[in-house]
């Protein structure tokens, strides 16, 4: 699967669907016409009523938000995207400089296991087929069970490599698959804030509406900050496999006969819980008030879904890793 063309369907899915803003804000421009009539209308008369000189600097807070709903596709969304766009480009090319990095490191580290297998003569067999072939052909025939023997053991070194080579491929597609789903979740939040904001703009006329305004535009922005937190997260991950691999490699040109442990299971329950916390990181950086019972109960229900996630998987990764260990050995 190819993931970044994902992407980039999630991104023209948001473009196509932002005309649909424009028929939204055909229709709220009657709500808040009317909104704003009753608000200049009830504060000039509670002026007059009081004998005072009449504020005109208050009163033009309905024209300036009708003004943004006559243009909001290009005044509101234009202004916010174009704001928050490098961010998400800044965090993808921290995520992409890590990758790299990550990649780099597992071929030094799979060429330095290559190679330290290659000069002890007892395991040179097991990674080149010319090295099996040469030992084969010296064997003679009083020797059929060693050749059985050897024959088994690179069988089993295959299966062995055939699984870690899995579950690093497993990895692969959860440190992606991820990532994709929080930015389809995401865009597919972003275009319904984007296609009702004329409405929420229409209601913070009216008075006792005025908070919908804010609430509107800290929802808008702590959704689209959902991939950069994702970015910043993988990037940590992708961090942690550099540092395990400079590891590796450290103790792989130190001592070449080193026996590596390449479990991932604590690597994988770390991914799993991480990504369900990226709302709540995202709602620490813009506060959006209002419904604080709900996503308190929507923080709790995450949290305890991760943690079940995490430890059914974490069992299960255990004990596959368990019985496979005993199995290779």
């Amino acid at each position: 699967m190819d993931f970044s063309n994902r992407h980039s369907i999630l991104r023209s899915l948001y473009d196509e669907m932002m005309p649909l803003c424009g028929d939204t804000a055909g229709v709220t421009q009657g709500i808040a016409g009317l909104g704003a009539l009753f608000y200049v209308a009830y504060r000039i008369w509670q002026s007059l009523a009081r004998a005072e000189p009449i504020d005109v600097f208050p009163l033009l807070r309905p024209f300036v938000i009708g003004f943004c709903i006559m243009f909001f596709p290009t005044v509101v969304l234009g202004t916010f995207n174009n704001v928050m766009s490098p961010i998400v480009q800044g965090t993808a090319s921290m995520l992409e400089g890590q990758t790299l990095d990550m990649k780099e490191y597992r071929e030094e580290k799979d060429r330095l296991e290559h190679e330290a297998m290659m000069n002890d003569p007892s395991t040179a067999y097991l990674v080149d087929d010319a090295e099996f072939d040469r030992q084969i052909d010296e064997l003679g025939v009083p020797e059929i069970g060693t050749a059985a023997g050897m024959y088994i053991e690179r069988g089993m070194y295959k299966v062995k490599k055939a699984i870690q080579n899995f579950f690093r491929e497993l990895l692969k597609m959860l440190f992606q698959a991820a990532s994709l789903t929080i930015d389809t979740i995401r865009t597919f939040f972003l275009i319904v804030l984007a296609i009702l904001g004329p409405i929420a703009f229409a209601l913070s006329v009216w008075d006792g509406f005025k908070s919908t305004l804010t609430q509107w535009i800290c929802r808008y922005i702590q959704t689209y900050l959902w991939l950069p937190v994702a970015n910043l997260f993988s990037t940590i991950l992708a961090k942690i496999q550099v540092l395990m691999l400079q590891n590796d490699i450290s103790e792989l040109t130190n001592n070449p006969n080193i026996d590596l442990d390449g479990s991932n299971t604590a690597y994988t329950v770390f991914m799993i819980i991480g990504y369900f916390t990226i709302p709540t990181v995202a709602g620490w950086i813009i506060q959006a008030g209002g419904a604080g019972n709900y996503n308190r109960a929507v923080n709790n229900t995450a949290m305890q879904v991760g943690s079940g996630a995490a430890s059914v998987g974490g069992a299960v990764a255990g004990n596959v890793a368990g019985r496979a260990g005993k199995l290779l050995k």
